[in-house]
């Protein structure tokens, strides 16, 4: 599967330029049957990274433009009567897809935001007393403004719990940014990116992650750290069972796509500030990100 791994993150290297890190990150979220939480300024690539995606691995794309009038049908879908038939007939929402793209998710509602927790755990959405199965793969890249709160609803413990990770694109270097505006010169665009894999090929590799190899001292390693998030003076919310689930199945996907079929501590070193972070609530003025790093160099490395 090597050559898939290979044609799929060169495919959305044409489109998303010098941003390798964060094309491997969503790829590990991807493989490890998560979603992901894309935290930055509006006008870096977000949206971009999210429909080449979709493009590269044929599947279907909808986004979802959070704002305050947002209803969770609008997200979920709901049953239209239909006078020919006299029967109500459902009329699914954007979140039947393969990658949904939940734009500024924090300007949504509570009520709308709490549409999502249902499909992002379970693959399925219940409406009127009936539970309907979401396309596999589901995939879910919501977006928020790190910068600029007004008019906005910060995104709830179990909101944030239900991202495998989160990361920031960042501006481009100088070089980087040349290179994008020639791209854009000759009119490139993700339209024209061409599926290079196929939805069942991304199943088989998700299948295939879940079977590398974590040794138990890899597993004590997590959760020395999870639980270290728990006990720690500067955090008031540590990090959950679920988190310490995300970070195993992360681990195997990140070794996966380094060409290993075995995981090793340095896996879950690079993934845990991008795992852990979002999840833990710092009683100080203290980033969360920076406290894992502290908790990085406490915990024993087996």
């Amino acid at each position: 599967m090597r050559d898939r791994i290979d044609r799929l993150t060169a495919n959305l290297g044409q489109a998303i330029v010098g941003k390798h890190d964060a094309i491997r990150l969503v790829l590990v979220a991807l493989l490890s049957g998560g979603h992901t939480l894309l935290e930055d300024v509006p006008g870096v690539g977000k949206t971009l990274l999210a429909k080449s995606l979709a493009r590269s691995i044929d599947g279907k794309f909808q986004r979802i433009q959070c704002t305050p009038d947002l209803l969770p049908t609008d997200v979920t879908g709901t049953n239209i009567w239909n006078p020919r038939t006299g029967e109500f007939e459902f009329m699914p929402g954007p979140v039947f897809s393969n990658v949904l793209l939940a734009d500024e998710i924090n300007r949504a509602t509570p009520r709308t935001q709490s549409a999502l927790l249902e499909v992002m755990e379970e693959q399925q959405v219940t409406v009127d007393g009936v539970s309907r199965a979401v396309p596999h793969p589901f995939f879910v890249i919501a977006t928020q403004n790190p910068v600029e709160y007004q008019g906005t609803f910060p995104l709830p413990e179990a909101q944030m719990d239900r991202f495998t990770l989160s990361l920031s694109l960042g501006y481009p270097t100088e070089t980087e940014e040349l290179q994008m505006l020639q791209l854009l010169q000759g009119g490139t665009s993700s339209h024209e990116l061409q599926p290079c894999i196929s939805l069942e090929e991304v199943q088989e590799l998700q299948q295939l992650c879940a079977q590398v190899k974590l040794d138990v001292s890899l597993q004590q390693y997590i959760l020395n750290l999870v639980r270290a998030t728990r006990q720690d003076e500067e955090i008031t919310l540590g990090v959950s069972p679920r988190g310490a689930v995300a970070l195993q199945r992360a681990t195997q996907a990140l070794a996966f796509l380094n060409g290993q079929d075995y995981a090793i501590p340095d896996d879950i070193k690079y993934l845990a500030p991008h795992v852990l972070a979002h999840r833990m609530i710092p009683s100080g003025g203290r980033r969360a990100s920076a406290i894992v790093e502290r908790l990085l160099s406490t915990v024993p490395i087996p």
